[in-house]
């Protein structure tokens, strides 16, 4: 049986001081529009869960869905820029 200890040391060297570093934070912000559109869109769904969806609900429902599009699109233009060497 082999021991754990001599391992140990290579499983802590670098300890997770569990904040997100600054590459990861400014990889949400620039998400931020895509997960605000994906919220609302969650909202809306949510508020018709427990009564028949009207019109307003609908319409609202749609345009929610539209914005989660735009912003997916946005998020993968910029994307696609920044991998082309920011030629847009």
């Amino acid at each position: 049986m082999l021991s754990i200890a001599a391992l140990q040391a290579v499983v802590t060297a670098n300890p997770f001081d569990g904040e997100p570093s600054n590459a990861e934070l400014d990889a949400i912000e620039c998400e931020m529009p895509l997960i605000l559109a994906d919220v609302e869109l969650l909202d809306a769904v949510i508020n018709t869960l427990d009564r028949p969806v009207s019109k307003l609900d609908e319409r609202r429902i749609r345009r929610a869905r539209n914005r989660v599009v735009a912003a997916r699109r946005d998020l993968t233009n910029r994307a696609a820029a920044v991998q082309s060497g920011g030629a847009a």
